[in-house]
């Protein structure tokens, strides 16, 4: 099987990338630039011609604007075209293929439910009000469209991932270990995780199988509230959390992307995967992090 992966250089991406090759499969990166090793494709255009789908089984969308730093409304629009436009792109040359991929796998994220409180949000729960969860409508509608030629839509709702190599856990670990960190807002609020080698086996199996259709969370079974994990991670670097970050400052700094990606509360949990019989290896804050970062 031959797979396409968009985003093939990020975290997420090279991962999978490298588990997919272990296990058989010829991955082809997909550039924006004309690199030999790589199948060039444009974020508004998609490919430039449509036997490019020739090349390839399945096809693997990860690419897409960070939404870390403070929201102008400039950094909104990449932040849903890259993620919008691209994928429609894609979608509506799926459609008009003549050797379609059997599967547009399709990253999404947790942000489609928006600030929920307690209230336990499985795929089948509503989409949230704000930003995020109206980029993550059109999003994933956009996917949907290769639906109408028959090609198999998985959409990765992803969680925070986190990494020993980097990524959201670097940057949120690196206060804490100058004894700077801490609980942000309340403290209440759910925050939802996945580790990266959950992620990519469940990335995985949405390649691979056919049983994956639709929206899938790719979240730990645990979530846990911004003060737990605080705490966890301050133990795992053996640092005191002795701080509180209010909301109001955290307004301040970082305006509406504050409400949105640090205090808003995400009880997010795997219901399709866990239905599936999916075993998540990482299911504890505790040990995955000191694992993580030991």
């Amino acid at each position: 099987m031959r797979v396409a992966i968009t985003g093939a250089t990020g975290l997420l991406g090279g991962a999978l990338a490298e588990a997919l090759e272990a296990r058989g499969y010829q991955v082809l990166p997909l550039s924006r630039s004309r690199a030999k090793s790589a199948l060039p494709w444009s974020p508004q255009d998609g490919f430039e011609s449509l036997d490019a789908f020739r090349e390839f089984d399945a096809l693997v969308h990860l690419a897409g604007e960070s939404v870390a730093g403070r929201w102008t409304e400039e950094k909104k629009r990449r932040i849903r075209d890259s993620r919008v436009l691209s994928t429609k792109a894609l979608a509506q040359q799926i459609t008009r293929a003549p050797t379609p991929p059997k599967a547009f796998v399709c990253a999404s994220a947790v942000g489609y439910y928006g600030d929920q409180g307690d209230e336990v949000l499985t795929e089948e729960s509503p989409p949230g009000e704000g930003f995020l969860a109206r980029v993550g409508v059109e999003w994933e509608s956009a996917a949907l469209e290769a639906e109408r030629s028959g090609v198999r839509v998985a959409l990765l709702r992803t969680a925070v991932v986190l990494s020993e190599q980097g990524g959201a856990l670097e940057v949120m670990a690196r206060p804490f270990r100058f004894g700077l960190g801490a609980v942000l807002g309340s403290g209440k609020q759910f925050f939802p995780w996945v580790s990266l080698r959950d992620w990519v086996r469940l990335a995985v199996a949405c390649v691979e199988e056919e049983r994956w259709v639709g929206p899938v969370n790719v979240a730990s079974p645990n979530p846990v509230r911004n003060r737990e994990f605080s705490l966890a991670l301050g133990a795992a670097l053996r640092r005191p959390v002795f701080l509180r970050a209010p909301a109001f400052v955290l307004r301040l700094l970082l305006g509406e992307m504050a409400d949105e990606g640090l205090l808003a509360s995400q009880r997010v949990v795997p219901k399709r995967a866990q239905e599936r019989g999916f075993e998540f290896e990482d299911v504890e804050i505790r040990p995955t992090l000191a694992r993580l970062l030991g």
